[in-house]
């Protein structure tokens, strides 16, 4: 098993040292769904790389995969009581009527199928109607979510599904009872601008807690974890890296990066911007909230010979100094949530020379639907993105113009090429579902994740979700 291959700059493999090992030092495990006794950290605690050496694959012991009910309370276990039974009725029958009318087919048990769909179109199939209409109606349709994550209900095409549903969802339920909306739960509000240890934790539950093993499963010999680039669509496995360095290619040209260039980078991923900067000459910082992140960021960059160009810092965005010619960042403004957007986005242009290029690219969501998110706690944040916040394109400009001498300069729309490296994150994730299991993630994590990116795939293939890569300009007096 091939758990992620550095590459050095001939193109040879760097060693990675494949260990089981008893617990990892530092920070316990919090992530759900990790079994914590045996855990895989291969990546995260090996103590080198040699760039010169053969890539060197051991595998892992097994651990038993069994679903500690433990982890998953809100997930193994129903709600139950006068509440939870008083409105199981209701939400039934809210969503039966809800479906009724959308190009799909629903099956219950019972033999019962509803839907405008024929025998060809996506279909859901429910194993336990009482279950999930329980969760959904003391929860809302976050508990569509956790009732898809206990395997009351599956389909043989996930992301058709929620594609159908995801942009009739504000047409679903009677005005008044939006609070059934899919994968959201009840608003929160006041929802505080984050500190920043809550910035480091609520990164941590996504990168840190769960480790570099399971990214290394899904993502190409790039480790990127954002959008790529095709040269055409639909696209296949093969096409992935060299779609991910277009992409990065295309951000560090519209950041005018080049021979002797001071670039910032605001959200490190696992470091192959860096090192596409620094093969073009650039002395580059990059900056991240992510300890794991920066380790194997670190190696990757060693095995790659641009440890004298590359700096990578453990540091909030709002404790950078400096100034610098350009600043990227990359899919990092969703994590900062939305009270920190106008610090944000001045504290790039605060960042850059005058003159200087910013480039932002992030993924966003209609300007209605994000107003009406903004103070609610999603399936997605409940258990993937802990704070995370999708802006709309409308918010980000209008709060650039208002809040920072930078103006917009050039933006172009990836929406269609997200959904593509969705499509072969997930059909990679789903091919590696043994292996997760070996490494100790539990059946009840990998349908979380499964469903997590057949959502995202879904909302970018409905035109509910789109991604864009903005260049501004610093227009500030020298």
């Amino acid at each position: 098993m091939a758990f992620g291959a550095v590459r050095d700059r001939d193109g040879s493999h760097a060693s990675i040292v494949v260990r089981a090992v008893p617990h990892p030092q530092g920070r316990p495990l919090r992530i759900r769904g990790v079994q914590q006794p045996c855990h895989r950290y291969v990546v995260d605690d090996v103590p080198e790389i040699e760039p010169d050496a053969p890539l060197v694959l051991v595998s892992s012991q097994s651990i038993p995969t069994a679903t500690d009910s433990d982890c998953w309370p809100e997930v193994l276990a129903a709600p139950s009581g006068p509440v939870a039974a008083a409105s199981t009725v209701f939400a039934d029958q809210v969503l039966r009527r809800a479906v009724a009318g959308l190009p799909m087919r629903v099956a219950y048990p019972d033999g019962t199928v509803i839907g405008a769909g024929d025998a060809s179109s996506p279909r859901l199939t429910v194993n336990d109607p009482d279950r999930l209409a329980r969760r959904m109606g003391r929860h809302g349709l976050v508990g569509f979510g956790e009732s898809y994550m206990a395997g009351e209900w599956k389909s043989t095409d996930l992301v058709a599904v929620l594609t159908i549903l995801a942009p009739a969802l504000n047409h679903l339920v009677p005005r008044g009872l939006r609070w059934l909306k899919p994968l959201g739960i009840a608003a929160q509000p006041g929802v505080p601008r984050f500190s920043r240890e809550q910035m480091q934790r609520n990164i941590a539950a996504h990168y840190d807690d769960v480790s570099s093993d399971l990214f290394i499963e899904f993502l190409d010999e790039t480790m990127t974890y954002s959008s790529a680039l095709f040269g055409r669509l639909p696209a296949s496995w093969p096409d992935l890296a060299q779609a991910q360095r277009r992409k990065i290619d295309l951000l560090l040209d519209a950041a005018g990066v080049g021979p002797g260039t001071r670039l910032l980078e605001v959200g490190t991923g696992w470091g192959e911007l860096c090192i596409r900067a620094a093969a073009r000459g650039a002395h580059v910082r990059s900056v991240t909230p992510s300890d794991r992140q920066r380790w194997l960021a670190r190696q990757r960059i060693a095995a790659a010979g641009q440890s004298d160009r590359v700096r990578i810092d453990l540091c909030d965005y709002r404790d950078i100094d400096g100034h610098y010619d350009a600043v990227i960042s990359v899919e990092m403004v969703e994590a900062v949530g939305h009270r920190s957007w106008p610090d944000f986005l001045r504290t790039l242009g605060r960042l850059v020379k005058p003159g200087g290029h910013v480039v932002i690219q992030a993924i966003t969501m209609p300007h209605a639907h994000m107003l009406a998110t903004r103070n609610s706690q999603t399936w997605i944040q409940k258990y993937i993105f802990p704070g995370g916040q999708i802006p709309s394109a409308k918010a980000l400009l209008a709060i650039t113009q208002r809040d920072s001498a930078l103006r917009l300069f050039d933006m172009i729309s990836l929406g269609d090429h997200y959904a593509e490296t969705l499509r072969l994150w997930r059909e990679r994730f789903m091919q590696r579902r043994k292996t997760l299991s070996h490494i100790g993630f539990d059946e009840v994590f990998a349908r979380m994740w499964e469903l997590y990116l057949a959502d995202r795939e879904a909302g970018f293939r409905s035109g509910n979700l789109n991604v864009y890569q903005w260049t501004f300009v610093n227009q500030a007096a020298p």
